[in-house]
């Protein structure tokens, strides 16, 4: 069953002020006014501004998985081209409005990992729902390329969001998105590398 178009409106408008100007600093009647919605339609669909939180926490999973959702093993028959495949796509996402492409979770999760545990869960249940999408398909390469890790596919795969986090943040702090390329394209080669793909040296 679809969610009411006013309530879709809402968790739309507080994503997109959230990754803006950050939770604390949005209020209910700014999410409305984005909304274009009263407050009355505000309360119909939610207690709280932390249960609007949540809800919109629940869709950007809901995104993040029909996002990458094309990268199968029809698409790209050897796990590894789709594991690169992946790093392109989230290269390609970056765009010079830096909000746009800003992930909510981990705007959250920085501001909110003290103060807000149930917020801070939520997301970080959208970190856990990647990592356990890209750990099967890392685990599946390192089987098909005969590559003997130290280490297993799930701490490659959080390695690969805290870099892609982290690209965020310094892109943020620079002011431009090049510094998040630049990161991804140090991730893709670090990855090739480790499975020596193509003979990649560059």
């Amino acid at each position: 069953m679809s969610e009411h178009p006013s309530k879709t409106k809402l968790i739309d408008a507080a994503i997109d002020l959230v990754r803006t100007k950050g939770y604390a600093a949005t209020r209910v009647d700014e999410v409305c006014a984005a909304a274009g919605v009263t407050k009355g339609s505000f309360f119909h669909h939610f207690a709280t501004k932390e249960d609007l939180g949540l809800a919109a926490a629940q869709a950007w999973r809901d995104r993040a998985a029909g996002l990458f959702a094309g990268l199968t093993p029809d698409s790209h028959p050897d796990p590894l081209d789709r594991l690169l495949a992946y790093l392109d796509l989230r290269r390609a996402m970056i765009s010079d409005d830096l909000v746009e492409w800003s992930c909510y979770g981990g705007t959250m999760i920085q501001e909110l990992h003290q103060t807000q545990p149930a917020l801070r869960d939520a997301c970080q249940q959208g970190m856990d729902d990647h990592a356990a999408v890209l750990a099967p398909m890392i685990q599946a390469a390192l089987t098909r390329h005969r590559v003997a890790a130290a280490w297993t596919a799930d701490s490659l795969a959080r390695h690969i969001l805290a870099v892609i986090q982290g690209a965020i943040i310094l892109a943020k702090g620079a002011g431009q998105a090049d510094a998040a390329r630049d990161c991804i394209d140090h991730l893709r080669r670090y990855v090739e590398q480790i499975f020596d793909h193509r003979g990649a040296t560059s």
